[in-house]
Parts: C-alpha cells; sequence; structure tokens
C-alpha cells in the first residue's frame, strides 16, 4: 500500500484515508424523537418563542405534529407523538423556576431549526 493512503492510530491498526465513510447514528429518547420536521421559518419562530417563554415553542410544534410534520417515531399514532411533545413543553415550563427548563426549552428550539435545516438541505431524516 502506498504511504499516502494509510495511517497508522495509537493502536496500531492501519485505515485507508482515500474513500472511507463513517456513519454515525445518534440515538434519540422518545420525547427529543418527538421534535417535529417543520419548515425553516416555524421552526425559527418557536426557537424564538422557547427562548423567551419557555415551553411556548414546544407548545406550538405539538401542534405542526397534527399538521403532518414527520418525527423520529414513525412507529407512533400522531396522537401519541402530539401528547409526547406536550409533555416535554410542560416539564419545559415547570422546571423553568429553577432554570433548567428554560435552559432545555432553547437547546430544543435549536434542535428545531436543526433538523428544519437538515430538511431543507434534502438530508435524509431517517438513516
Amino acid at each position: 500500500m502506498d504511504q499516502k493512503d494509510t495511517e497508522m492510530n495509537e493502536k496500531g491498526i492501519s485505515s485507508s484515508t482515500s474513500g472511507v465513510v463513517v456513519q454515525v447514528r445518534e440515538k434519540k429518547g422518545p420525547l427529543r424523537a418527538a421534535i417535529p420536521y417543520m419548515p425553516f421559518p416555524v421552526a425559527v419562530i418557536c426557537l424564538f418563542l422557547n427562548t423567551f417563554v419557555p415551553g411556548l415553542g414546544t407548545f406550538v410544534s405539538a401542534f405542526t405534529v397534527l399538521c403532518g410534520a414527520q418525527t423520529d417515531l414513525p412507529n407512533r399514532h400522531v396522537c401519541c407523538v402530539f401528547w409526547l411533545n406536550i409533555a416535554a413543553a410542560f416539564i419545559q415550563i415547570l422546571t423553568a423556576i429553577v432554570m433548567v427548563g428554560w435552559i432545555m426549552s432553547i437547546f430544543w428550539g435549536m434542535d428545531m431549526v436543526i433538523m428544519a435545516s437538515y430538511r431543507n438541505q434534502g438530508i435524509p431524516q431517517q438513516l
């Protein structure tokens, strides 16, 4: 093998750097997997709402599931996914008193925007 095409890692195993594809799948819990893939402007609005009123953007995103937004829970009924999003919103609202819910709400909104950008770029939702 050519010296340029092969590198040694710290364990002594050679790996080729030309044409190697690594695929990573993230395991999501049921609440996080229930975040819907929304249009980008709606996701930004939900992020804005979650930033200033914890849980409000998550509450609004729950209704996008009823309007046909896809999630990473294809085997669950739409009503179940709707109630999972409502539960996440109430958790954010109730724990906002100790700042945990506010921070969770902001991260939830950021996930919505990231997932919406995947949707806009045509990246497959499930691998």
